[in-house]
């Protein structure tokens, strides 16, 4: 028995729930340990739609924020998906909206838009492509090379597949509050303090082309 540190009857009554409901529980990489602890799965926000999407669970409880709730329910429409947190938001999604996307679309007719898929799925509806950190390059380059391209809705992720791509695109300019907070002068000195250890890098981090960099050269 899970004892969601300490907490040995709660984890049984929510295990005796996700039994009576046939329910799955999936939990972010970002939730705290002691939700992770009580999930059947725990991923990124695409790996665990996709988890649902394979689950024979009646119902999916989203431990993570709207847009990631509202994909399994695009991937799994019959499926009932419950986000236990209404008020659970990402800083990045939230930097645009369908109204805000028509506008720039009008300015840009027949352009083809890209959607990073940590969007909502208004923003989802009103685009061309949706994409993820891994395949976005892939996807730009499947664009044929005379359209114009709009890319939403993070710079630093656009930044990076405009320099891997080598296409000129628009670039919509939201962030992720937490991933522009890092810092070359932060890195720089946990690379100095764990000399030895591996060093990953995101495409949504701030400095992303200077850690790439740094990545690559080892």
């Amino acid at each position: 028995m899970l004892q969601f540190n300490g907490h040995g009857e709660l984890a049984a009554e929510i295990l005796r729930l996700k039994k009576e409901r046939n329910a799955v529980i999936l939990a972010h990489n970002y939730q705290v340990p002691e939700v992770q602890d009580i999930a059947d799965f725990v991923g990124d926000s695409l790996g665990l739609s996709q988890a649902a999407a394979r689950t024979p669970a009646d119902v999916i409880v989203f431990c993570g924020v709207h847009f990631m709730a509202e994909t399994a329910s695009i991937i799994s429409p019959k499926k009932t998906v419950l986000l236990p947190d209404l008020g659970a938001g990402c800083s990045l999604a939230a930097t645009i909206d369908g109204e805000k996307l028509r506008a720039w679309k009008n300015e840009h007719p027949g352009a083809a838009v890209v959607s990073y898929i940590n969007t909502t799925a208004e923003v989802k509806a009103e685009s061309d492509y949706v994409c993820t950190s891994g395949n976005a390059v892939k996807v730009v380059n499947s664009i044929p090379k005379n359209r114009e391209i709009l890319f939403l809705p993070d710079l630093f992720l656009g930044a990076f597949v405009k320099e891997r791509t080598g296409r000129e695109m628009e670039i919509w300019p939201g962030e992720c509050h937490v991933h522009a907070g890092i810092t070359p002068d932060v890195v720089n000195r946990k690379l100095a303090e764990n000399s030895d250890a591996e060093f990953l890098v995101h495409p949504e981090c701030g400095c992303v082309t200077q850690f790439l960099y740094f990545a690559e050269k080892g």
